[in-house]
């Protein structure tokens, strides 16, 4: 059994033998070291069995190849400029110098000293005023950020309000007009576990009565949901109260103000007393009353045009979520969990005294229909027919 070789590499080693010895020559320029290879100190291929030489030689069997340099310097330079960035040393951990964000407020406050020439009682005094001063600051702040939680975005819808008001060179539409002089809160609820037609029914008892009547209405209801309704509704009053600025009553005068505090003068009688003293005083008329007309036809005597009352109620469909019921025979059904939100928009009374005189002026500007009205005759020929 002969080896399959071809006969060209078995004679390789044979021919490698007979070659001429290679031509060494010296350079008389330095080389750098990484460049220089000796000829003499490679072993030959066709030797693996003979050691290498590690004896220096002489400077004349050094080798020159400015090709094999210059590629190994563009190989250097492209190996360094592809090399990553070296990591960061990290340092060792330890308690930081820097006073932590809930003291830092304190420590880099100005240290306000208080005046010279003060006891220690009116120090101790003029140091609670500023704790005071600084406590309204922080609940200001606090304020603010409930009543204008957004303020960029407040400026760019002003901004917004105002150029579409210069497109019509600044004339302002009824609708315009009456968001100007009065005043509206609307209020969304959160997603309540009931059905539409549950809360349908409790919004349509609330809608169209003053927020007091609603609240009583929703104290005394049956339905489980009332009591969510009747929490929703005091959030919405509220919220109307401190943002809007709505329910506020009728500005008082100072004899009001007298009255309420006890220091006003007593009323006298005028036919037990002089009417001329400083004493006297007239006694108080009680404000007068509105009666109003509201949509449906009914009559409604109104004392306080700033009263809350809600305008409209409606009801919104949320996401229902499904849950299995396992039954008998293997059987599942599958049940149907609800979400249902309310909302509320809530108007002062000013607003139903304004549609009130609205409907009455209309009534009052209403023509009487006639059967046979005397008007000329037009669009008739002079001439008969015939």
């Amino acid at each position: 059994m002969s080896a399959r070789m071809p006969p060209r590499r078995i004679g390789q080693c044979a021919f490698a033998a007979l070659k001429p010895t290679p031509t060494y020559w010296s350079s008389t320029a330095p080389v750098p070291l990484r460049s220089r290879r000796s000829l003499a100190t490679t072993p030959h291929r066709c030797a693996p069995s003979q050691e290498r030489d590690n004896t220096p030689k002489a400077k004349g069997t050094e080798v020159s190849n400015p090709v094999l340099e210059k590629y190994l310097e563009q190989q250097a330079r492209e190996k360094a400029a592809s090399k990553r960035p070296a990591r960061p040393i990290v340092k060792p951990g330890g308690l930081s110098a820097d006073p932590p964000a809930v003291l830092a407020k304190i420590i880099d406050r100005p240290r306000v000293r208080p005046p010279k020439n003060l006891t220690a009682e009116a120090r101790k005094r003029w140091r609670a005023e500023q704790r005071e001063e600084e406590h309204r600051a922080e609940d200001f702040k606090l304020h603010a950020l409930k009543l204008d939680p957004d303020p960029i975005g407040r400026k760019k819808w002003e901004r917004k309000m105002v150029i579409t008001s210069l497109r019509k060179r600044g004339r302002l539409t009824k609708a315009m007009k009456l968001k100007r002089e009065e005043r509206e809160s609307r209020y969304k609820s959160q997603f309540l576990p009931t059905s539409i037609k549950k809360l349908t029914k409790v919004m349509n008892q609330i809608a169209g009565k003053t927020v007091e009547e609603a609240l009583v209405q929703l104290q005394f209801s049956k339905k489980k949901v009332a009591r969510d309704v009747f929490k929703g509704l005091t959030v919405a009053r509220d919220e109307a109260i401190v943002a809007r600025g709505m329910g506020l009553g009728i500005h008082k005068t100072e004899e009001e103000l007298l009255e309420e505090e006890g220091d006003a003068p007593k009323v006298v009688d005028i036919s037990s007393k002089d009417t001329s003293s400083d004493t006297y005083r007239p006694p108080k008329q009680s404000r007068p009353a509105t009666i109003i007309e509201l949509k449906d036809g009914k009559s409604k005597r109104v004392t306080d045009p700033t009263q809350l009352y809600v305008d409209q109620a409606w009801v919104g469909r949320g996401t229902p979520s499904h849950s299995p019921e396992f039954r008998a025979r293997g059987k599942v059904n599958l049940l149907t969990h609800r979400l249902t939100s309310f909302s509320v928009l809530l108007k002062e009374e000013r607003t139903r005294i304004r549609i009130s005189e609205e409907i009455k002026k209309k009534r009052a500007s209403r023509k009487v229909w006639v059967p046979l009205p005397d008007r000329p005759v037009t669009a008739q020929r002079q001439y008969c027919l015939w």
